[in-house]
């Protein structure tokens, strides 16, 4: 019996709403096939008020074993650091977060806003609010640089906005079967098995990222949504298109660009307030190249795919 405790700070829920509709496993097969004791929850815990401190108290105190402590939402600061604009039980969440994951054998955080601060860590954060263990790419955190659980592991992250359901249950699996040790996390502390190859991978629409035929406008069914569009799939890494959203699509199936969701630099990518978004392309090439390729030798490439472009590539095929 694995015994889980799931809180919320900065938070619009949105992880908890996908993760109640995991399929492989369920929720419910969390519980009854795989052990896990889910403490309280703030969308299934039936205790209130001080029944709720008093689970969280007895955690702390050890009086009940932590085995995974997992966090949804920012952990908030403001004002001054006193983290008093969002408390929880007695007293502010972020020391909660930090007496919890002190006693917790296993930390675990879902979504952005957990990771790496999200859209509320946004300039000019006026929350300072920040992820767990990082802030964008900044590594440290509310439970700074060398923290690691009991069980001497860092908090694993499981971004995305919001984090996939499956992504979320079976960590919680590898967990409660023994199997944590062997989750290889990434520089990023993101699972391996989820965040390695790119969300590019996978997509049907790979014909006309290899020839350059764009798709210009949303729900278009053909074309690739990287060009005009701005579909951040080429450098962004997560597993959205080999384990598809309601075992069904994706945003690039459905004709809807990759936002990047799984990235520290999400959302907009460190734009300042006020800056407007402006095109992927410029002069006809992107400003954001995939990963591990120069301007000048895209460019040749770009030159040189479009004039072999097939006509299969331009007609307007149905992407399933």
């Amino acid at each position: 019996m694995a015994n889980l405790l799931w809180l919320q700070g900065g938070a619009c829920s949105g992880n908890t709403m996908s993760f109640l509709n995991a399929e492989a496993p369920s929720v419910c097969d969390l519980v009854t096939d795989f052990g896990i004791n889910i403490l309280w929850h703030p969308s299934l815990g039936i205790e209130l008020g001080d029944a709720v401190q008093a689970i969280l108290q007895n955690c702390v105190e050890g009086k009940v074993k932590l085995d995974i402590f997992v966090f949804e939402g920012t952990v908030i600061n403001a004002p001054n650091g006193t983290g008093r604009w969002n408390r929880f039980a007695g007293k502010p969440m972020k020391d909660w977060v930090n007496d919890l994951a002190d006693v917790a054998d296993y930390v675990v955080a879902v979504g952005d806003c957990a990771s790496w601060g999200g859209i509320p860590a946004m300039a000019p954060n006026p929350t300072d609010s920040e992820g767990m263990q990082f802030l964008k790419k900044l590594r440290g955190g509310a439970l700074g640089l060398d923290f690691l659980s009991k069980k001497k592991l860092p908090v694993i992250n499981i971004p995305g906005c919001p984090a996939h359901p499956d992504w979320i249950s079976q960590i919680l699996v590898a967990i409660a079967t023994g199997r944590a040790q062997d989750i290889a996390l990434d520089e990023l502390n993101r699972p391996k098995t989820f965040f390695t190859s790119f969300t590019q991978t996978g997509c049907t629409r790979n014909m006309h990222f290899s020839y350059k035929v764009a798709a210009t406008e949303f729900g278009q069914r053909k074309g690739c949504l990287f060009y005009d569009l701005g579909c951040r799939g080429p450098m962004t890494r997560s597993s959205c298109n080999r384990i598809l959203w309601n075992r069904q699509s994706s945003k690039t199936r459905a004709g809807m660009p990759c936002i990047g969701c799984t990235e520290p630099e999400f959302p907009f990518f460190d734009l300042a307030p006020g800056t407007v978004f402006k095109s992927q392309t410029v002069m006809g090439f992107p400003k954001d190249l995939p990963t591990g390729l120069n301007k000048a030798g895209y460019m040749k490439l770009t030159a040189a795919a479009k004039q072999a472009s097939p006509q299969w590539a331009e007609d307007d095929i149905f992407i399933i």
